[in-house]
């Protein structure tokens, strides 16, 4: 398929990084100044429809720029004209639906740093595909740094062959505790109630069991999500054979609230979490929001994050089969 397209330009943003060939993330602008409309940009991804998705798979990440994106509503448009199916997020960050298939993005404070993840890792179905659209940037910091996960893999077996083997071997247990309502003043707020969609405690663990986690309830009442075994790597069809680190391991272990053992208890070795942090600190790739950005993101492929900010920062997300 060529990699090129007369209903966009290719642009670039400061930070973007070339990563085996592949620039990420990959700028699309509008092919003439008098078409960076709402209604033109939706005629182009209709029309393109097969070739947008397969630069999102090739680059890892598209970053539409320069289009005049305003508000919810469009982005909506813009999310629906893609045409991708819609998957409900499950997790711990305390979210506000807004429209339609559109959520606020984590809505801790902007003072902390969320950790690299790839978007519902440990569940059994994940999005494909995380959209993120800024309605309004921050003066200062607030960027979403994004990490190749091949790129984790590949050095971390380089550096800790038989420590990622074992792991390989025996997979990966978590846990994480959950408060009963919403908590906004924390990154993993998220209370069960909104979690899960149900106040009815039996109906939840219907609801957890059905994506694979085991649930035990707190005298609080908040509970604790046992999932596992999990992989510690996956290999993914159509991304050129590549082993991603599909794991959490950095962000959840001796954690107050969460933990991350190998399935039989096993620890993991404290200086290979702290290594394996460093590395994904390395590979990282940032650039600073725009108003009206829209961002893909291959979720396959690609870890995430949102670095700390000042005030105000609006960053909308979409996630998508």
């Amino acid at each position: 398929m060529e990699f090129s397209c007369k209903d966009f330009k290719v642009g670039k943003c400061e930070g973007e990084k070339l990563v085996d060939g592949e620039t990420i993330p990959l700028v699309l602008q509008p092919s003439e100044a008098n078409k960076n409309d709402l209604e033109s940009l939706l005629l182009a991804l209709k029309n393109n429809k097969e070739w947008f998705e397969q630069m999102i798979i090739k680059n890892s990440a598209v970053l539409l720029r320069g289009f005049d994106v305003k508000n919810a509503e469009e982005f909506n448009e813009i999310v629906e004209t893609c045409g991708w199916e819609d998957i409900r997020y499950v997790g711990p960050a305390p979210r506000t639906h807004i429209y339609k298939r559109v959520w606020t993005a984590n809505e801790g404070p902007l003072s902390e740093f969320i950790y690299y993840h790839h978007e519902m890792v440990l569940f059994k179905e994940c999005p494909l595909k995380v959209i993120l659209f800024c309605e309004i940037p921050p003066p200062e910091g607030g960027q979403t740094p994004v990490v190749p996960s091949f790129k984790v893999a590949e050095k971390m077996v380089e550096e800790f062959p038989e420590v990622v083997k074992e792991m390989e071997e025996k997979g990966l247990r978590y846990t994480f505790t959950a408060p009963g309502k919403n908590n906004k003043g924390s990154m993993r707020g998220r209370g069960w109630e909104d979690a899960f969609g149900t106040s009815d405690p039996q109906e939840a663990e219907r609801r957890a069991k059905a994506l694979g986690m085991e649930l035990e309830w707190l005298p609080n009442g908040g509970l604790k999500t046992i999932l596992g075994p999990r992989n510690l790597t996956k290999v993914f069809e159509g991304r050129k054979g590549r082993r991603m680190w599909f794991n959490t391991i950095v962000g959840m272990h001796g954690r107050d609230i969460s933990s991350a053992t190998m399935a039989d208890g096993t620890e993991i070795p404290e200086n290979v979490v702290k290594r394996c942090a460093e590395i994904i600190e390395e590979e990282s790739i940032q650039f600073k929001w725009e108003k009206g950005d829209v961002l893909f993101l291959d979720n396959l492929a690609l870890l995430h994050g949102r670095r700390p900010s000042l005030p105000p920062r609006k960053v909308l997300v979409a996630t998508c089969k």
